[in-house]
């Protein structure tokens, strides 16, 4: 694995690690809010899709290595610009994984931009402002706490200024290539009902798949390892 940075056209400095063994299609993963690339969770989920493809796992601005502010979406396609701009002169096929505020990027790269050949959103919200984000819920602290990492906590840079944010659910008709819905049927941050809706108005080719007993985001991935890494793996070959 080798660290490389990109440029945004904004000017903010984007580290990704890019897991590189000859493959010629690519995996592009894109965290949520308050993960990064470097923690735990995304440099096992990052190794195991690395057996099968390349793979380029992003700090969003405000997040681990990268600079900038983090503002929930509102300036985040920007960071994926240079990473797919890459990808897509490197590699075959450009895949696109986002998790939790990373899957809402996700879907709205594939709406707006049309850049990349398949999608998978994870815990996707529909629109920023019906997210639950029921924090005192024990399906909500208790994950975070088992996830501490103070050196990554440390480098979280929130925007204190509100920007206007495109809502997912208003654009995600416009997606053209196949699309991977997933959500966790315990979720208590981003309810399932956020990535159902945005299943049912996609109108490409697209499948929706609920792992009932797990909760959000990457720990759906850190509870059924097995079944979530297989099951995506077998989406992207059955639609190639």
């Amino acid at each position: 694995m080798k660290e490389i940075f990109f440029r945004t056209n904004d000017g903010v400095k984007i580290a990704v690690n890019h897991f590189k063994d000859g493959f010629d299609r690519v995996v592009v993963i894109v965290p949520g809010w308050f993960m990064t690339k470097d923690s735990k969770s995304f440099l096992e989920l990052s190794k195991e899709f690395a057996k099968s493809y390349d793979v380029l796992t992003m700090d969003c601005r405000g997040h681990g290595r990268s600079g900038g502010y983090y503002t929930f979406t509102a300036k985040e396609l920007n960071d994926l610009e240079p990473v797919i701009k890459f990808a897509r002169e490197h590699y075959r096929e450009v895949y696109l994984m986002g998790f939790s505020l990373g899957g809402a990027l996700a879907v709205l790269e594939g709406a707006l931009k049309k850049d990349v050949s398949k999608i998978i959103a994870v815990s996707a919200p529909c629109d920023f402002g019906k997210i639950e984000n029921q924090m005192w819920h024990p399906n909500a602290w208790l994950p975070t706490l088992k996830k501490f990492e103070p050196q990554r906590w440390l480098s979280i840079r929130p925007s204190i200024v509100i920007h206007k944010k495109i809502k997912p659910v208003k654009v995600v008709d416009r997606i053209s290539v196949p699309v991977l819905f997933v959500a966790g049927g315990k979720d208590v941050t981003v309810k399932p009902w956020h990535t159902k809706l945005l299943y049912e108005k996609a109108l490409c080719k697209k499948s929706f798949k609920l792992f009932e007993n797990s909760i959000h985001a990457e720990d759906i991935f850190l509870e059924q390892k097995k079944n979530f890494t297989e099951f995506c793996k077998s989406w992207l070959e059955i639609q190639s």
